[in-house]
């Protein structure tokens, strides 16, 4: 399943969150897959899309940075995915 991964830097900082990912890697447990993402123009969020089987791994690798970053997990498909949808 794919997920849009909303990250909102706490305290709009995203040099902790930077300086982590520089020292830790993605901290992400095995079946948890980092497609791509983007950051705002401000670099007070990002937005990954991700992809997994079960959300409890999604919540793990969520719990590595809770520190440093609130989350909003939104389960997406892709266009083509969704074109099939509604046309079925």
């Amino acid at each position: 399943m794919l997920y849009m991964v909303i990250e909102t830097f706490r305290n709009g900082d995203p040099t902790p969150v930077y300086r982590r990912f520089r020292d830790q890697g993605r901290l992400m447990p095995d079946g948890v897959k980092y497609l791509d993402s983007w950051v705002s123009n401000d670099l007070r969020r990002c937005f990954q899309v991700m992809e997994c089987s079960d959300h409890r791994l999604l919540d793990e690798w969520m719990a590595n940075w809770e520190d440093l970053i609130e989350f909003e997990v939104v389960p997406v498909m892709t266009s083509v995915d969704a074109a099939a949808a509604v046309t079925a």
